[in-house]
């Protein structure tokens, strides 16, 4: 499965959208996946529910009801890899707390590839690996990145001082990390 920054959504209704590739799926699999991507809610508060046309590229929603969907189609199809490519990224504070919460829900149990410049999204992660100008410069976990005060460290204390994140993306071409919970 894959969730990337631009997300990939019908002019179609929400059902569809997070069924996508697999009509198969029964009503209960679509909310149970809806749920877990703490999408049900917003969806629930929707005009016609699940049955709501979302718009050409999801017109119609926000930025993070709109990964949310796709972290439900990704809950959906089950896949034992997955790859998230900068999956917050464009998101508000508080669209990111909702789909980070749902990122956790996909993540277990998976091997997960995170490409990621909040690095929010990676702190849990059991390796992450630091890239600078195409060259591994870093690798460990979270806490023995921050003790190593390198470039993760460095990076860290940017971001989470609230300092312009435009510095990381030019210094780090991407920070991933494998997730198996």
């Amino acid at each position: 499965g894959i969730v990337t920054q631009q997300t990939i959504l019908f002019n179609d209704t929400v059902r569809n959208n997070i069924a996508y590739g697999d009509i198969n799926k029964s009503e209960g699999e679509i909310i149970a996946a809806a749920k877990a991507a703490n999408a049900y809610d917003f969806i629930m508060k929707m005009d016609q529910g699940f049955d709501t046309l979302i718009g050409e590229q999801g017109a119609r929603l926000s930025g993070g009801e709109r990964q949310r969907l796709c972290i439900a189609r990704a809950l959906l199809k089950n896949a034992p890899i997955l790859i998230l490519d900068e999956a917050t990224s464009s998101l508000d504070s508080e669209a990111e707390l909702e789909v980070q919460k749902a990122l956790e829900n996909l993540m277990a149990g998976r091997t997960t590839l995170v490409i990621a410049h909040r690095l929010s999204t990676i702190q849990n992660a059991d390796r992450i690996v630091v890239i600078s100008d195409g060259r591994i410069v870093e690798e460990g976990r979270h806490d023995e990145l921050m003790e190593c005060d390198g470039e993760y460290c460095r990076l860290y204390d940017m971001q989470f001082a609230q300092v312009d994140n435009n510095s990381t993306v030019k210094t780090v071409t991407n920070v991933s990390g494998q997730v198996n919970k």
